[in-house]
């Protein structure tokens, strides 16, 4: 469910007015924050809580007392003079400052290891651009982002972000991550703010649990995830895992195949089967994991009679053979994802394959290939990337569109339309999208519905991607597809424990 900042406000009265005091919402906020900061970052380091007069504050001094008792080095650069918080973040400034130090700008720089700035500065009380003493301390935050490198997590809402519109006022805090309380503030979710926001996590609270909201939109969870991943029986075998087929790869573009068909295995496929053109099949033999057949066609139809649960189509395929492929599109009976150069077939020929197949098609096209597909339909060209999904939906009910970025949206009728929440800008390197194609089919081959398999899809390929910088010993500059599949086994074990 999301929210607008008017229904967060209802929901706190409304909670206020049962029984339920600030200073425990509090206390459950700052708990979960802190939770959350030491998923992303395990090992004690140096946090900075940058802290306004308001609740927010509070927060922030909360999970600063619970990081100072995991071994966190406590430090606080305040906006405003320390008898200026309100009641509650007072309380808390007494009890935590003895064990907190106050180092300037220059101080922090020099820091040695990791350094997390925590905005602490507003919540989603404050409207318009900030000025004077506010303005000043997210300028040097967002100097210390840049040029110290320095996390920055931003608290419930990036400070300066419009709690409306979700365009980013002057200044703004650049957050990698925004932990936002209860439940997604809708203009977390707008394109203008994603920027801003960075990755997103929720952090549940029990009082606010029946707060009114949109219900037609949500942002991705493991809770809410987990339920769609099959469970395994302890007799389970090959057979029931499914079996995958995939059509692609060609001269000068084998790892695209190779990458689909290693997300396949880690996705859980039982039998994973690559199928290429004669001309291709001894260089990919080379080129594919030991467990992958490789099998030689003359003809893309030939996949049309053999036996298969799920198809992926287009990475690395080229255009040499769109017939024959845009031909398994229109009369395979089985459920397929389609990506790269078979959404370049579809946008050089038009929708009319999609309405003339009934079985789910799982479309994953990045921004430039929505692009090109969206020149069929200019309606689209002024929307932004949610409606363009949702009206997706509605012009094609039977199949999915999972529509890649920084906030991957994933939309199919009679779904809420999903937004993803994991990952992270090292993920803009080639081969990505491959072994996300092969993931997605391997779920779809386990009898995920292209919805659930989509979004699952998701969540899982980012949040491998974060562990491959937490675990792997990584950057996001040396992040690539292949780390990603390395860390899928972990990601799906993440998704099981109810990861953020």
């Amino acid at each position: 469910m999301v929210v607008t900042c008017q229904q967060m406000r209802e929901a706190e009265e409304a909670a206020f007015a049962g029984g339920v005091s600030a200073a425990q919402l509090m206390d459950e906020a700052g708990a979960g924050i802190a939770k959350v900061v030491r998923q992303f970052f395990p090992e004690p380091a140096h946090v900075v809580l940058y802290l306004g007069k308001g609740n927010n504050a509070g927060d922030a001094l909360v999970a600063g007392r619970h990081l100072s008792e995991a071994g966190w080095t406590i430090h606080a650069r305040l906006a405003f003079p320390a008898e200026d918080f309100k009641e509650l973040p007072a309380r808390h400034w007494k009890s935590l400052r003895d064990q907190l130090n106050t180092p300037d700008a220059a101080d922090i720089r020099h820091l040695r290891g990791p350094v997390l700035l925590l905005d602490g500065l507003v919540g989603i009380g404050v409207t318009g651009a900030l000025r004077g003493p506010l303005a000043d301390v997210v300028r040097e935050m967002n100097e210390l982002r840049r040029t110290r490198h320095a996390f920055t997590v931003a608290l419930d809402i990036p400070s300066g972000l419009d709690s409306e519109t979700g365009e980013p006022n002057d200044p703004c805090v650049q957050a990698d991550l925004t932990v936002t309380i209860a439940h997604a503030k809708d203009m977390l979710l707008a394109d203008a703010a994603t920027s801003a926001v960075g990755r997103l996590a929720i952090v549940p609270l029990r009082a606010l649990e029946d707060a009114t909201g949109d219900s037609s939109r949500r942002v991705l969870t493991a809770e809410a995830l987990l339920p769609a991943l099959p469970q395994r029986s302890f007799d389970f075998h090959k057979g029931q895992a499914g079996r995958v087929g995939i059509i692609a790869g060609s001269r000068g573009f084998l790892g695209a195949a190779a990458l689909t068909s290693s997300g396949a295995l880690r996705g859980g496929a039982g039998l994973v089967t690559l199928l290429v053109k004669e001309d291709a099949y001894p260089l990919m033999i080379s080129q594919t994991p030991p467990e992958v057949m490789v099998k030689a066609v003359k003809n893309y139809r030939e996949i049309l009679n053999l036996n298969f649960d799920a198809l992926a189509i287009g990475p690395g395929l080229g255009s040499e053979h769109e017939d024959e492929v845009m031909e398994v599109i229109r009369l395979s009976a089985v459920p397929a994802v389609l990506d790269a150069d078979a959404l370049n077939m579809i946008a050089r020929r038009g929708f009319e394959v999609l309405s003339q197949n009934q079985t789910p098609r799982l479309l994953t096209p990045h921004p430039g290939e929505m692009a090109r597909l969206a020149k069929n339909a200019p309606l689209w060209e002024d929307l932004d990337r949610a409606a363009t999904a949702l009206e997706f939906s509605r012009q094609f009910p039977q199949h999915t569109l999972l529509l890649k970025g920084s906030r991957t949206v994933i939309a199919s009728a009679h779904h809420p339309i999903s937004f993803n929440s994991t990952g992270h800008p090292g993920m803009a390197s080639g081969g990505m999208g491959d072994s996300l194609t092969g993931l997605c089919a391997a779920l779809l081959a386990q009898k995920v519905s292209a919805y659930d398999a989509a979004c699952l899809g998701a969540w899982l390929s980012g949040r491998a991607a974060e562990l491959a910088l937490r675990h792997g010993a990584g950057s996001q500059e040396s992040c690539s597809a292949t780390d990603v599949l390395s860390h899928l086994g972990a990601a799906f074990a993440d998704l099981r424990q109810l990861a953020w």
